[in-house]
Parts: structure tokens; sequence; C-alpha cells
């Protein structure tokens, strides 16, 4: 390998059950829908006190688990430390892919909800849906579940199913912010 780090290959890892774990790059589809995610908080939150980081920065949960999810909100600062943030965030985001989507939907989850995380979502590019789950104090129940019908699929429904079909949500932390699942999935293929 050369010792020049602009060949070297990042080297990102989590550490799950004590285990390390090696994350494999990224898609672009999920590139893109993780950025779109932390765009619209970074719009909302700016000058506010929570801080919305991207993926890349570490968690420290417990001794054993240590995530890099792939969006969260933080708004205690004292939690920031230069390695990443120690203590649960508000807010955590997965964007599911194939190699991690069984711990983000068991492990990851649990120890989220377990650690004090408020709001959880798991977000798949593939079908452009978003989970929202709430914690209840010790562990996470499903509050809905969005997804963005391709037109194909909105122009074999009746008019009452299409009246129905809801495009925006919001975060349980922020009642004033529309999220709309347009702009969560936009430019994804």
């Amino acid at each position: 390998m050369s010792d020049n780090l602009a060949y070297q290959e990042e080297r990102r890892e989590e550490r799950i059950r004590g285990k390390v774990v090696m994350m494999a790059p990224a898609s672009v589809n999920h590139t893109f829908t993780s950025g779109n995610i932390y765009y619209i908080f970074a719009h909302y939150l700016r000058g506010k006190k929570c801080i919305p980081i991207a993926d890349g920065s570490t968690v420290y949960l417990t001794d054993e688990d240590h995530f890099v999810p792939d969006m969260m909100v933080v708004c205690d600062p004292d939690k920031i430390k230069h390695d990443g943030i120690h203590g649960a965030p508000d807010l955590v985001v997965e964007v599911l892919s194939p190699s991690t989507a069984k711990n983000d939907k068991t492990h990851k989850k649990e120890v989220y909800a377990k650690c004090g995380v408020q709001e959880y979502w798991i977000v798949n590019p593939a079908d452009k849906s978003v989970e929202v789950y709430h914690t209840n104090g010790t562990e996470f129940v499903l509050h809905d579940i969005y997804a963005l019908y391709p037109d194909w699929e909105l122009a074999k429904m009746t008019e009452a199913e299409r009246a129905a079909v809801v495009t925006h949500f919001k975060c349980s932390l922020y009642d004033d912010l529309d999220i709309a699942l347009e702009d969560i999935f936009y430019r994804t293929f």
C-alpha cells in the first residue's frame, strides 16, 4: 500500500457486540439519501441548539457498541468530543444497505433505544421508505412507515387511495419541521 494518504482507502468500522465490523463503501443512492436527510436537518437547525451530524462520526454507547450512524441530531453539546459522540443522540437515522440491514433493524435498534435515543429512522433507498420509531423509555415502538410511491403505482390507485397517501411527516423532536419524502429521496433512482 502507498504511504501517500491520498491513495489510502479510508478505513471505516463499527464495534457491534464487542466485535469490529468493517463498513462497506456506500452506494450512490445511500449517499444521496443520507446527504439529503442531513441537508434537511442542517437547514432547519441552523442557529438552533441541536446539531445535525452527517455520516462518519462514531457514537460511543457502551463498551461493546460503537456505531457510525448515517445521520444524527445531538442536542447536548457536552456529548460531542474530538473523537465522536459520547452518549445517545436525540435522533438517529440509519440508511439501509444489504450488508447492514440486519444489524440496523435488530441489535443497533435495541442498543439505541436502551441508551436513550428518542427517535430512530430506518430508511430504505431501494423501496423509498422511512420507518419511524419513537421510544417508550426502554424500547422503540413503530410510529409509522412512510413510502414514496412511483408514478406507475399511483396511476393504479383510486382517487381516494391517492388522497390517503402520506407524502410529508414530522420528526417528534420538532413539530414545525415538515419533512417531504420527495426531499429525502431527491435524485435517487
